[in-house]
């Protein structure tokens, strides 16, 4: 056999490339832009740099030479880097942070690099010039990413290009979970297009399942007959020892990705760890972490935005109460009884919304309740004033909650506080009450009143699991989009 080529399995493959490439070839261009989105980021950076700093001879900065390797050296060294701590890699492009994360972690190791050659060659740079010039290309980078991910989330929703084709492997009941969740978010890129069975299940049944179904098939063979290029192993189908080893064996050298989706749902990766031992990999679940310093970074970021945000809007408030007070006489505010952290109870401030006697009306319309939570929803609600109608849709009826972040009752950010008894709060919607409630989350930017109240408490669960100072500013940033988009406000 020649030493160059090795068999495992019965598949021949290189030691030095893969037999042949993954079937999943979307990442390629993306990657291509992404190299090419990156260098401009680190070439805007230097000229951010050579620009602001060549004026200011007191930095020590000697421009000509700065200019000779700002353009090339520098991000050269920024795409070597890149590469080497994984901001390329195709299993973290496209959704979640890490891939942010390691930009950042390559623009930290870019500034050591450059310092350290800089002292080894006794090469005269200002200090502040190398900073700018990185941390501009950092911003750059960041946002040049982002624009980027969202280019790729808009094709996977619109034109359905740029996913991975799975197939799931499972029972029907597995299976059809693997493919609500997955199916849930488009941007994340897997697009279930087959169920290979592993049980038996009625006619009946498989023909009301959305995708083809298939049992006692070759899944080799079957995954090139869908078309897929990834095969997710969903719940029990990996129980059998050794059977998942088995499949990876077969899937050398195919070009076929392989995924494992476990039986543990709705907790993040960062509280997932694996733990090898003799062989047999051990997902260790970390405990919430729902105290300690990261806590005390939430409560002083919440009560520092929350006032600098009043003072900030206080003209706008202005402008609010006199509308309201125009539109219908009364009082400016809503003050309502709401549950908040561990069951304590406490009044939320919001705008009034609806006129004066609306809770003498809500009798008359409660057969024409459209939500099937704790909530009263209308699309139409007649009680609602023209200016509150407005004040919904924009959300800015909630800004006088600022206030009860102040005051410690709410958070920023966190399952949203509910007008509803203690009582009411019964198997795992009472663990919504385990964090202060805020005044958006992860129910808010996820479609707030389109949502079932049963997908509204499975996210906020999800949030009060998984919350982090960094998952805290991933959701403001989405509000933004929500609130000028006016998806799910009535």
């Amino acid at each position: 056999m020649n030493g160059a080529r090795k068999k495992y399995n019965g598949v021949t493959r290189s030691v030095w490339m893969r037999t042949r490439p993954r079937l999943a070839r979307w990442h390629r261009p993306y990657i291509m832009v992404l190299i090419v989105l990156d260098y401009a980021a680190a070439v805007l950076g230097s000229y951010t740099a050579v620009t602001w700093w060549e004026t200011r001879a007191s930095t020590g900065l000697n421009v000509p030479f700065f200019a000779e390797i700002a353009y090339v050296a520098l991000p050269v060294c920024w795409l070597i880097l890149l590469w080497g701590n994984g901001a390329y890699d195709r299993r973290r492009l496209g959704i979640g942070a890490d891939e942010f994360k390691r930009v950042v972690r390559a623009g930290v190791a870019v500034l050591a690099t450059v310092s350290v050659a800089a002292f080894g060659f006794r090469v005269l740079l200002s200090r502040w010039s190398v900073l700018t010039a990185v941390l501009g290309a950092l911003v750059y980078m960041l946002i040049l990413r982002g624009l980027a991910r969202r280019a790729l989330h808009s094709v996977r929703r619109r034109i359905r290009h740029a996913n991975h084709r799975t197939l799931l492997v499972g029972t029907l009941q597995e299976t059809l979970y693997v493919y609500k969740i997955v199916t849930r978010s488009p941007a994340a890129g897997l697009q279930p297009v087959a169920i290979h069975l592993t049980d038996g299940v009625s006619a009946a049944r498989r023909a009301q399942v959305p995708i083809p179904v298939y049992t006692n098939r070759n899944i080799i063979g079957l995954v090139h007959e869908v078309g897929a290029d990834t095969i997710a192993i969903c719940g029990s189908a990996n129980s059998e020892p050794g059977k998942l080893r088995e499949l990876a064996w077969e899937l050398e050298g195919s070009g076929v990705d392989l995924v494992v989706a476990p039986q543990i749902t709705d907790i993040a990766g960062p509280r997932v760890h694996i733990r090898p031992i003799e062989g047999l990999p051990l997902l260790h679940v970390e405990e919430p972490t729902l105290s300690g310093v990261s806590l005390l970074a939430k409560n002083a970021m919440d009560r520092i935005c929350a006032i600098l945000g009043v003072i900030a809007l206080l003209p706008i408030f202005a402008i609010i109460a006199l509308a309201i007070k125009i539109t219908d006489p009364g009082p400016v505010f809503f003050r309502q009884k709401r549950i908040g952290h561990e069951g304590r109870t406490f009044r939320v401030w919001k705008f009034r919304t609806m006129y004066t006697d609306a809770e003498e009306r809500l009798a008359t319309l409660v057969d024409l309740n459209e939500s099937d939570g704790l909530l009263f929803k209308m699309k139409d609600d007649p009680r609602v004033t023209p200016i509150g109608r407005f004040l919904r849709a924009s959300s800015l009826d909630e800004l006088p909650q600022l206030i009860n972040v102040i005051l410690g009752e709410m958070s920023l950010v966190g399952p949203r506080p509910l007008p509803a008894g203690d009582d009411d709060f019964e198997g795992p919607a009472r663990r919504r009450l385990l964090v202060r409630p805020g005044m958006t989350g992860l129910w808010q930017v996820s479609g707030r009143s389109d949502t079932t109240w049963e997908e509204a408490v499975r996210l906020d669960l999800y949030y009060v699991d998984n919350w982090s100072l960094a998952y805290d500013l991933a959701i403001l940033w989405r509000t933004v989009g929500v609130v000028f988009a006016r998806k799910g406000a009535y």
